[in-house]
């Protein structure tokens, strides 16, 4: 029975992209049924399981997020941020919370920022704007990690609020397919592919398919206990890698990898000798898998993709900066800071300031150098609360077999795409959860550990 009513959400999800994409107009209907089935099982669970449900909420829209702005769903352009904080919101306020003292201090240093920015109007500020677009994915960082931290989630749950995340890839995954069914007509260079995209920013859809292939990779190995679904979750990960691979944007497939590699590795070191063959075994399985959709994609790019992977242009050639030109962009926000080094030039600023001093007006995609920028030294405080509470909570803690994976996908996320979308936000929440086990043989392992 389980496995049919997996079975059954893949299919409607595959199922709900084709729809879309037949009718875009079904995309707000969608967001609508979203908001109100996820409320409505928030506001009517019991009170032991109102916890999982605001996780799974918040999951969903994060992997629905990139697939409803390709789609012309969202109302507004951060409304999934602002979903992902509102159902936070109702379990911070159902819930008891674990003294979340860092993450409450983490937003109080936000704020000085915001103050600059109001002294600074000039004619191309918006401030609201402004806030929206620069404080939505930090602001949300702050309330799931007010919500998750130290709270405790049966591992069993773990694996639903991962599979709430993943469900609406295939919706975007299916999507893709049909927007774009012959990559090779849409192939003109090694640069990012808008087309390949479903007509949207490559980065972000590289992104969030990458934890599709997290995901699915981590059922692949934990959650598919007969060939069937063996089989099953492998087409699910090649499907899903070979449209990340052909958005030709390297972030999300790379931070995809190394969090699959990541996390199977603590797998491997927490299981008994028993689970280490037949993990072992699995592995070389997977390996194969991720050769055949590596060339699969190399012979319908026309060889293009290694050339991308490689840093070269078309002709083969290498190209001298192998960060696109962000390199520049991070530069001069550095420097924006050590003018600046106390309150920082205030939220939304930096764009202003070198479209007046240099004509060009574009984002580092960098969350570290644009937070010290705007933020100064309040931004760096913010940022190392950040970078070392996960690390301090995991040397008390480390039951939560996912930690690393996560905690890296947030570090080199924010390092390419910066918080233009929900994912890494929710995803660093997830660090601070204190996983429990219940007669598996990763707990056997932990504890045979404990007592040696």
């Amino acid at each position: 029975m389980k496995n049919f009513n997996y079975i059954k959400l893949i299919g409607l999800h595959i199922l709900i992209g084709i729809a879309i994409y037949s009718l875009e107009v079904l995309s707000k209907v969608y967001l609508l049924v979203i908001f109100v089935y996820f409320s409505n099982r928030i506001f009517k669970s019991k009170r032991s399981q109102k916890a999982l449900q605001v996780l799974m909420a918040c999951s969903y829209v994060v992997g629905v997020e990139v697939f409803l702005r390709m789609t012309g769903g969202s109302f507004l352009y951060e409304t999934s941020k602002y979903l992902v904080i509102l159902f936070s919101l109702m379990g911070i306020f159902t819930i008891k919370l674990n003294q979340p003292i860092p993450y409450i201090v983490y937003i109080f240093l936000l704020i000085p920022g915001i103050l600059v920015a109001g002294f600074n109007i000039t004619e191309q500020t918006t401030i609201r704007t402004a806030i929206a677009f620069n404080l939505s994915g930090p602001v949300s960082l702050g309330i799931v990690s007010i919500f998750t931290y130290k709270r405790k989630l049966a591992y069993e749950d773990m694996h639903k609020v991962l599979l709430a995340l993943a469900l609406p890839l295939l919706a975007t995954t299916t999507y893709l397919f049909l927007y774009t069914p012959s990559i090779r007509e849409t192939i003109t260079g090694t640069g990012s592919n808008f087309a390949a995209s479903g007509g949207f920013g490559p980065n972000q859809v590289s992104t969030v398919l990458g934890l599709g292939m997290f995901v699915f990779s981590v059922r692949f190995f934990m959650q598919s206990p007969s060939l069937f679904l063996k089989i099953l979750n492998g087409l699910i990960v090649a499907g899903i890698s070979f449209r990340a691979i052909v958005t030709f944007s390297r972030g999300g497939v790379i931070t995809a990898l190394f969090m699959i590699v990541v996390f199977v590795y603590y797998y491997f070191r927490k299981v008994n000798v028993k689970a280490k063959f037949r993990i072992s075994r699995t592995v070389f399985l997977f390996l194969s898998l991720g050769l055949l959709i590596w060339l699969f994609s190399s012979i319908q790019t026309s060889g293009l993709i290694d050339k991308r992977y490689a840093n070269q242009d078309a002709l083969g050639r290498e190209k001298r900066d192998i960060s696109t030109g962000r390199a520049d962009l991070v530069s001069f926000e550095i420097d924006e800071f050590l003018k600046n080094p106390i309150l920082g030039v205030g939220v939304g600023k930096i764009k202003e300031l070198r479209q007046k001093s240099e004509g060009i007006e574009a984002a580092s995609h960098n969350e570290i150098s644009r937070i010290l920028s705007e933020h100064g030294l309040f931004g760096m405080i913010a940022f190392l609360i950040l970078l070392i509470t996960p690390l301090l909570f995991r040397i008390h803690n480390n039951s939560n077999i996912f930690f690393y994976s996560f905690y890296f996908f947030w570090f080199l996320t924010i390092n390419h795409s910066s918080m233009r979308i929900a994912a890494p936000a929710f995803i660093y929440g997830l660090c601070l959860l204190d996983i429990q086990y219940k007669n598996t043989t990763i707990r056997k392992k932990r504890s045979n550990q404990t007592k040696k």
